[in-house]
């Protein structure tokens, strides 16, 4: 990319900085305070430093250089938006960060950090490689870019919404006690609960300050009778708050929680030490506190969502099937017509429909439209270049989701554009295969999504082939697109799917500059009522997404019986749910697609 005289001049500004502090290194995550996948538009500090706008990155400011770590969906894209003759690219995976800084700087080296934007696990094991190298991990008083970032974007500024205790399921005070009787069973006295979404869900309130997710800034303190301090913009708290939390909820100015902390001594403080920020876990240290590791106790009791969140799912999905149905119906019309679109048009046109629901916020997650070669980057945006036209013969992908105020949506649908390939069907079909076989998997309680995540590869295994992310997340009810503690993909994670977490299945293959292929629905795990009695207690998924798959990249010569019985039940099952909510040529194009095959 062309030389960047403002990025440039914002390296030297930084550099002063670190002169003046006599710090010889800087370390800028993409993360900001909260620690969480979205960043406001005024803590996108890697950005500004850099030019880079992907979701998972890291800089190192040396006195004379600078490097960029990215992973490996976005080696393309760092090069495209940050300048090479001021940072070298390397890899978060193959270029460990700290072994780098250790290999690279002398002894008796400084390396400045914000602690705040780091786990308390990150700052422990770079402290400790650090001291190996006998290189000082310093915690900077300001951070130099929030002291140049002159034209820094402002806070969204509006109030907070009460989300009503008969669509959470629960009051608040129910939950807060339920949350903090788990923290009195770990030990502990008092909770951290840092994750935005996990205090939002136990207030029972929704917000506007981060994109793509309906939560406020800030951070909580939970006692284990239940009892809350709301540490956030004092200014963003509506009429009627005390009333709807109940007893027991103080709310502070987010400036307030620094003293707070400092006020725990001799209290046993439970801290996610992998997911809350270092800055209130050493305050909290240096009071006096008694750190007890443990995960968020919100975490597992959110993700298994009660009668009435499930309904919510439920209906915002019978909806969404409805507005993405419309949009696949409009997208074959145009495609007959010979009208090829752009990317941002087509994102652009889908949520066209979305917007005419009175229940929807916004996205759930920037919209993935991606036309032929660009659909092989599994996570690419189209922003973030000049969005492509599509071609005829090719495959579309389309990877979108919804924030509507009864629950969210996440879905993808892979649509041949004019003919497809042989070759591009045997792949579809062998993607298809893995997601039925995971949709159709019945397991005993217990089983985590590690142990399922080969049903949904096996069969691209058997032709020697594969996919580099995960097969499923969780998903919140009005909250997070991407929720944990539960997942379904390769790496280590032993929590057992229970009753009532949601998650996505989505297998997907990729064929560097040739085409990409996901499928995508949410399902819900709930008892296996066809094996009601049986000598274990077994666990199944039910689908919630109700949109049709494009049987025309399908090669039924490679599906079994009863693989082609899913096909046709579960299209069947979308049509009765969709029709009544369809009509004129929507309507037809429902049944069409929605034929047996």
């Amino acid at each position: 990319m062309p030389y960047s005289p403002a990025i440039a001049s914002r390296l030297t500004a930084i550099r002063q900085q670190l002169e003046i502090e006599q710090i010889d290194a800087f370390i800028i995550p993409r993360a900001d305070e909260y620690l969480g996948e979205y960043v406001p538009a005024r803590n996108e500090r890697l950005h500004w430093a850099s030019g880079f706008t992907g979701s998972a990155g890291m800089a190192i400011i040396l006195k004379d250089t600078a490097a960029i770590f990215t992973d490996g969906r976005y080696t393309v894209q760092v090069r495209q938006q940050v300048d090479g003759a001021l940072f070298q690219y390397l890899s978060l995976t193959d270029d460990p960060q700290i072994e780098w800084l250790a290999d690279t700087l002398p002894t008796g080296s400084k390396v400045g950090f914000d602690s705040r934007l780091h786990t308390f696990a990150w700052y422990q094991q770079a402290i400790s490689r650090l001291d190996k190298a006998q290189i000082a991990l310093v915690d900077v008083k300001q951070n130099p870019i929030d002291v140049h970032w002159q034209d820094r974007p402002t806070l969204p500024t509006a109030p907070f919404s009460l989300f009503s205790n008969e669509s959470a399921g629960k009051t608040s005070l129910e939950k807060r006690q339920q949350i903090g009787a788990l923290v009195a069973k770990q030990g502990a006295d008092v909770a951290l609960i840092a994750a935005l979404d996990s205090f939002c869900w136990l207030l029972n309130i929704r917000g506007n300050d981060v994109p793509r997710l309906p939560v406020i800034l800030g951070n909580a303190l939970l006692a284990a009778n239940g009892d809350m301090t709301l540490f956030t913009d004092l200014n963003k708290v509506p009429a009627g708050f005390s009333e709807h939390v109940g007893n027991g909820v103080i709310v502070k100015d987010e400036s307030e929680l620094k003293e707070a902390l400092s006020n725990l001594a001799g209290v046993k403080l439970l801290a996610d030490p992998n997911a809350a920020n270092a800055f209130c876990q050493l305050q909290a240290q240096q009071a006096g506190a008694k750190l007890i590791a443990g995960l968020d106790p919100v975490a597992l009791p959110k993700a298994q969502k009660n009668h009435a969140e499930l309904q919510g799912m439920k209906a915002c999905h019978i909806r969404d099937g409805v507005a993405v149905s419309k949009f696949l119906a409009w997208l074959d019309r145009q495609v007959e017509q010979n009208i090829m679109h752009d990317e941002a048009a087509l994102a652009t046109q889908l949520e066209s429909y979305r917007l005419t629901d009175p229940l929807y916020r916004e996205p759930s997650f920037d919209t993935i439209s991606a036309t032929g070669a660009n659909a092989a980057m599994c996570h690419y945006n189209h922003n973030n270049g000049t969005p492509a036209t599509m071609t005829m013969d090719s495959i579309y992908l389309v990877d979108s989701g919804a924030q509507y105020l009864d629950g969210t949506t996440d879905v993808t649908r892979t649509i041949a554009i004019g003919h497809v390939t042989d070759e591009q069907k045997k792949m579809v079909t062998l993607v298809l295969k893995g997601h039925i076989a995971l949709d159709l998997a019945r397991f005993p309680k217990g089983t985590s999504g590690q142990q399922l995540d080969a049903f949904a590869r096996q069969y691209l295994w058997q032709h020697g082939f594969d996919y580099d992310h995960g097969t499923g997340h969780g998903v919140g009810h009005f909250l997070s697109v991407h929720e944990g503690p539960q997942r379904i993909g390769k790496n280590v994670n032993n929590v057992a799917l229970m009753p009532g977490m949601v998650l996505s299945n989505e297998p997907g293959y990729y064929r560097t500059d040739g085409f990409g292929i996901r499928l995508e629905n949410l399902v819900v795990v709930q008892p296996c009522s066809a094996l009601a009695g049986a000598e274990r207690e077994m666990l199944e998924f039910d689908a919630l997404t109700m949109i049709p798959m494009d049987v025309r990249l399908i090669d039924k010569t490679l599906l079994t019986d009863t693989e082609v019985n899913w096909v046709n039940q579960y299209h069947a099952k979308v049509r009765q749910t969709l029709a009544p909510l369809m009509q004129g040529d929507e309507l037809t194009w429902l049944n069409k697609v929605t034929a047996a095959i």
